[in-house]
């Protein structure tokens, strides 16, 4: 019972050691605090942004930009992964392709970003897509290789003879533990991708960011990057409930 009051008890007393520990170096000088704010001028700074209107224009901003761009880059992910995942014909025709494309990072595809679409909102859901698509399609494909093929056999001896069929009552099922952990992967690098969309002057919350840190406003750039983190939480915390109960049958 002590021990698991122990394990209990040990994240908040880091958090709180960590805080501690953040609130002491700019007080004592160790780093201007102009350049490391500390923690606790942080709720003036958010009541600031908050009264402005800013912080609330900031994260509608972020989120349309960071909902339609990791709904689109799923969707197209768990297709193209299951598309090449159960043919050997679509998986050779796009292996080279992959090659080339798979590692050119999010950031490189910014200027096209920007001369296809301007500085505008699309331009960072096409960023976003990418950077989502990429690790779902992998998990995607991964998952449904993975697939005993026992059970597509035994599905073709119930009767199941045809692929829709086949896909929706045993691949599918069978790959959704390996999809549902690429689709939680992609929701944190969703992130990163909408700042680094948005720092370019597509509004929200990277360029809030942008703006405040030209002014040297510290602590309005750490309001924001809590505020993301915090976002992040609450997506993942919520995911992690939708996949347990989407995989409650393997309880």
């Amino acid at each position: 019972m002590r021990r698991h009051h122990a394990a209990f008890l040990l994240p908040p007393l880091g958090l709180a050691a960590f805080f501690a520990l953040w609130e002491a170096v700019p007080r004592l000088g160790l780093v201007n605090p102009a350049f490391l704010p500390p923690p606790s001028v942080l709720p003036e700074a958010f009541l600031r942004e908050l009264r402005s209107g800013q912080w609330l224009a900031a994260i509608t901003g972020s989120l349309g930009h960071y909902l339609a761009g990791l709904a689109i880059g799923i969707v197209l992910g768990i297709a193209a992964g299951t598309l090449t995942g159960m043919s050997r014909t679509a998986e050779g025709l796009t292996a080279w392709v992959v090659r080339v494309l798979r590692p050119v990072p999010g950031l490189a595809w910014v200027p096209f970003a920007i001369i296809w679409f301007g500085v505008s909102p699309e331009a960072a859901l096409f960023i976003v897509a990418i950077g989502v698509f990429w690790i779902v399609y992998f998990a995607s494909h991964g998952a449904i290789r993975g697939v005993d093929r026992d059970l597509i056999e035994l599905a073709a001896a119930f009767g199941f003879r045809s692929a829709p069929e086949r896909l929706t009552t045993v691949v599918w099922p069978a790959a959704m533990p390996g999809i549902l952990v690429g689709v939680r992967t992609a929701i944190g690098q969703a992130w990163m991708a909408v700042v680094a969309a948005e720092i370019f002057g597509v509004a929200g919350l990277g360029q809030r960011m942008m703006q405040a840190s030209t002014l040297l406003a510290t602590d309005i750039v750490v309001v924001y990057m809590l505020t993301m983190a915090l976002l992040y939480g609450v997506f993942d915390a919520g995911f992690t409930a939708l996949q347990r109960w989407i995989l409650r049958w393997r309880a």
